[in-house]
């Protein structure tokens, strides 16, 4: 006979989940979907797919590294818009969807268009109050134009706001502050061709003439000559040279912060210039050869102009960039892969990996709902496959990033996210092997779902391309391979430890299980080896840590932040098998200690950076909150065990 209880715990633990992956959707839907109306752009035309893929993979040197425009266009658009995609709509009213490269060129090639796009993104309409722009609703993206009536205004806020300390500055104004910073970032990419599609204009109406960039530049020898002459005489009126001459360093100066793609004719220079810097080396007389600068600029010009012919022009002369600057690249041993990290900015492999596990977390909700019939095991094999669907995409990603970056996949904090959701995943099903009663089964959608959602909100949280190379003290393949990985790899195993233990506490408390006790026991030992292997992972990649960093600092052991937290994995973890050993925890004990583990591992990979202290900070300092709740969040699960103990030991 059917225990209605048992039902009953059913339908609230599949409640429960549901609405937790409910919630995780809605957060990385609403954040990236802006709330007011679909603006119209009059007149607008998308780029076509071609001048899409030639732009995808022209290279800039930014970060410390050669990467293509696509990955430079995309953290720069999410830092200031907040998604990866902008939405607009044409003359028909239809929705467009634009792509980093193509929001970029438009901010390039046709800022007339890129002002009226809606790329910032201003979440408290009390920022727009502040500034005296007008709101379109609490939260919603803005236009440049939109923002052009409190941009004065933004600008002297902003100047007072940096004068204080970071923890003085209350949410409005960190949040005027940020909005000034990406002005100030979009208005440099804004200004970066405005002197190749103007030049320099000379004359009064209607004898007007405009002077190229590169003309200036080619007479920079005279020009000078003829303003040290004017000084010499001691002239005080501004002469033609002299107009030349400022007007050129004016243009040179809106495009002397943003890209770097131009590869140094010198080989032993590695810093890539920008077109701002090429026209100043040679205004100024800086360069000594300054004929390859003047070539670069003309192109640019070339490029920028072809635009007035027709897109088909522009395509030509935007290929032929590409080529010789990559041909160029290539020839000093840089920009190896940028086809291969274009690709996979397209590809986007996490978020399809999320898709699938999230479609395979769905199905293992109905999988435990349907129990073992014919549809139970269906579901089984669909939520076997969306497992393994969402590893192999996880899979496939970590490995391109690993040739992209040319290191061991895990060296940043975004790193060991990808890295444990895959390695969680895995071990999910190799334990679901060993068993064979679903359980893990159903929790390795669940956990990828959980962790891929957690990088995505990371990137967003910290728009930076972590793709970048690592602090020297880092730099060390053979290091991260062995310590980084298994250290990894532990906060893997014991977050997974504590997922089976939190399944272990739901299904009996909520009388799931319907009293088998053999599926308890199977769980238990499950949980019992999780906890030995994150002691084994933890232990090993803490003395491997040690040694690197006797390698690296001079000492073996230093009480960093980071260290201790590794330790504390390792010292809890010998406390619950010794314990379990030694009688003190039953069941029910282990599980409530298991599920403990998750605040200790946690801590040592996630709040120590919060810590702001240590060698091993390497983190960001927003969020801090969410452990905070996530901490509460156990706790009132083993609270709620407790109580499911008590009320069972009354009802035997």
């Amino acid at each position: 006979m059917t225990d209605p209880s048992s039902n009953t715990g059913r339908k609230i633990a599949a409640a429960l989940v549901l609405a937790g992956l409910a919630a995780v959707f809605f957060n990385l839907v609403a954040v990236t979907r802006p709330s007011g109306e679909l603006r119209t752009i009059k007149d607008y035309t998308p780029w076509s797919a071609a001048t899409l893929a030639v732009a995808e993979t022209l290279p800039v040197q930014d970060g410390g590294r050669i990467k293509p425009l696509a990955t430079y266009a995309g953290f720069n658009m999410l830092a200031i818009h907040g998604a990866r995609s902008l939405t607009v709509a044409g003359n028909d009213g239809k929705p467009l969807t634009l792509t980093p490269a193509a929001w970029l060129l438009d901010t390039l090639f046709r800022p007339h268009f890129a002002v009226e796009h809606p790329t910032f993104r201003v979440d408290n309409s009390a920022v727009l109050e502040a500034i005296g722009a007008k709101p379109r609703g609490k939260r919603d993206r803005y236009s440049y134009l939109d923002l052009e009536p409190g941009l004065d205004k933004l600008v002297e806020l902003a100047a007072a706001y940096e004068q204080l300390d970071s923890k003085q500055r209350d949410a409005l104004q960190q949040q005027i502050l940020d909005l000034a910073y990406n002005v100030r970032d979009f208005e440099s990419l804004l200004g970066q061709l405005d002197f190749a599609r103007s030049g320099v204009v000379i004359g009064s109406e209607p004898n007007q003439q405009r002077i190229d960039i590169s003309t200036v530049m080619t007479k920079a020898p005279k020009i000078r000559e003829d303003i040290a002459t004017a000084q010499r005489e001691g002239k005080t009126e501004r002469g033609p040279a002299e107009f030349l001459y400022q007007e050129s360093a004016q243009a040179a100066n809106l495009a002397m912060r943003g890209m770097n793609i131009f590869p140094p004719a010198a080989a032993t220079e590695r810093s890539w210039p920008s077109a701002g810097a090429l026209i100043m080396s040679v205004l100024t007389g800086a360069s000594p050869t300054p004929e390859p600068a003047i070539r670069d600029i003309t192109t640019l010009e070339k490029t920028a102009r072809a635009l007035d012919a027709g897109e088909a022009e522009f395509l030509t002369e935007l290929s032929a960039l590409r080529d010789e600057l990559t041909q160029r690249a290539g020839a000093r041993g840089e920009g190896r892969h940028l086809a291969l990290e274009a690709g996979y900015n397209r590809a986007d492999w996490f978020l399809n990996a999320f898709v699938v596990f999230f479609i395979g977390a769905l199905c293992a909700v109905a999988m435990w709902m349907a129990g073992a019939g014919r549809a139970g095991r269906i579901l089984a094999r669909t939520t076997l496959g969306c497992a393994l669907g969402g590893l192999a995409l996880c899979v496939i990603a970590i490995v391109e990033r690993c040739l992209i970056m040319q290191r061991a996949p895990v060296g940043n904090l975004y790193d060991t996210i990808i890295f444990i959701s895959a390695a969680g995943v895995l071990l999910a099903l190799v334990i679901e092997g060993f068993t064979r009663r679903r359980f893990a089964l159903g929790l390795a959608p669940i956990l990828g779902t959980l962790l891929v959602f957690l990088s995505r909100r990371y990137e967003m949280g910290d728009p930076k391309d972590h793709l970048d190379p690592l602090v020297a003290v880092l730099a060390s393949n053979f290091w991260l391979t062995i310590h980084v990985i298994t250290i990894t790899l532990g906060y893997a195993a014991g977050l997974l430890c504590a997922l089976l233990s939190t399944l272990y506490i739901l299904m009996r408390g909520l009388r799931l299980d319907r009293a088998d006790g053999e599926l308890r026991r199977i769980l238990s030992v499950a949980v019992y080896g999780m906890v030995c292997l994150t002691l084994f992972l933890s232990l090993v990649g803490t003395v491997l840590g040690g040694i690197w960093a006797n390698d690296s600092w001079g000492r073996f052991w230093g009480w960093d932040p980071k260290e201790n937290g590794a330790l504390l994995i390792v010292i809890w973890t010998l406390v619950i098998l010794h314990a379990r050993l030694g009688g003190f925890l039953k069941e029910w004990g282990l599980h409530f200690a298991s599920a403990f583990t998750a605040c200790v591992v946690v801590f040592s990979w996630w709040h120590v950076n919060f810590l702001g202290v240590g060698l091993h900070n390497y983190g960001f300092t927003a969020g801090k909150n969410v452990l905070w709740t996530f901490y509460l969040a156990m706790l009132g699960l083993i609270a709620f065990g407790t109580i499911a103990k008590w009320l069972e030991s009354r009802r035997s």
